[in-house]
């Protein structure tokens, strides 16, 4: 399980949902901001793009100049992450930087200026981002599959297959294509998803539940809780997030008895599997699991603290 990384429709409503933006919640807003903000000053290139992240997520306008700054850090996947935030939260004062990252020496930094400006209602940039999928880098390749997802532009479906189905492609980048597929749309990808659920890989379960939740609908949430018990704590986790972004609560048990009894184990194992659970209790909501975000709030890793902030500001606002 160690390649699973850190690494964004409603149906049934399920279990007593926490009142989002209660006054609970909204008393940890100022500690989750002191997180954020110090991630963005981390001398850790994963700690800031993980908080760019964050503010995008958490919709904190006020923290996006912050955000702009770091389309000059020194770091690609920064730039990238700040480039693809811009343009998730279309903040026009940064446009004009965004056409000068056009010409970044790094390929990836590119296709996420080419994308923030697509967002930004210029589409002539889309088919930037389409051409670097057909470059021999990997990395390349599966961020722009994972962009063209975000764009949800049907345009793109044959290039993804193509991306899905070739077998030169890496394994990620196999698995953004079949998530941007499913972000799409198209219903015809259920079946490869679900043989990824199936699969006796955990990695493959485990982005298995993206895919599907991207995809949402019923169909998609009955299929994700058949991991609610799966063998893999990660796993577990993933799909009950997945499941609360989908308005189904029922993951709430598999989180709290996480929380509440956690496994023995090294270090990076604890605090990938507390990011995942903190990352759950925002898509949840239940007055049980927000109950645990103030000490999540406080966990030694940076990772974790970015994961309860991002949490307490999807909860703030509203889910």
């Amino acid at each position: 399980m160690n390649k699973i990384c850190y690494i964004l429709v409603i149906t049934i409503l399920m279990t007593s949902s926490y009142c989002a933006g209660s006054e609970a919640v909204k008393s940890l807003v100022p500690d989750a901001e002191k997180i954020v903000l110090n991630g963005l000053k981390s001398p850790d290139g994963r700690i800031r793009a993980n908080a760019v992240e964050v503010v995008a997520s958490g919709q904190k306008i006020e923290m996006m100049p912050k955000v702009a700054e770091l389309l000059n850090d020194a770091d690609m996947p920064v730039r990238f992450a700040a480039a693809v935030a811009i343009g998730d939260m279309q903040y026009k004062p940064s446009e004009k930087k965004l056409v000068q990252l056009l010409k970044d020496s790094d390929l990836n930094v590119v296709i996420a200026a080419a994308y923030a400006l697509c967002k930004m209602s210029n589409p002539d940039y889309l088919k930037m981002i389409e051409s670097a999928a057909g470059t021999d880098d990997q990395t390349v390749k599966a961020n722009a599959a994972m962009l063209l997802g975000k764009l949800k532009s049907k345009r793109s479906l044959r290039l993804l297959y193509s991306l899905k189905d070739n077998p030169d492609a890496s394994n990620i980048v196999a698995f953004n294509a079949v998530e941007a597929i499913a972000r799409i749309g198209d219903e015809k990808i259920y079946s490869k998803i679900w043989t990824m659920l199936i699969s006796v890989y955990a990695d493959d379960r485990y982005f298995g539940s993206h895919a599907m939740g991207a995809l949402g609908g019923i169909k998609g949430a009955n299929a994700i809780i058949t991991l609610l018990d799966d063998d893999v704590v990660e796993v577990r986790l993933a799909a009950a997030k997945e499941l609360g972004m989908l308005g189904d609560n029922s993951g709430q048990i598999v989180v709290l008895e996480y929380l509440n009894s956690p496994e023995s184990a090294d270090k990076d194992t604890i605090d990938r599997r507390n990011t995942l659970a903190a990352l759950a209790i925002g898509q949840i909501g239940t007055e049980a699991l927000t109950a645990h975000l103030p000490k999540l709030l406080k966990n030694d890793s940076q990772f974790v603290r970015l994961a309860a902030a991002k949490s307490v500001f999807i909860l703030a606002k509203g889910k």
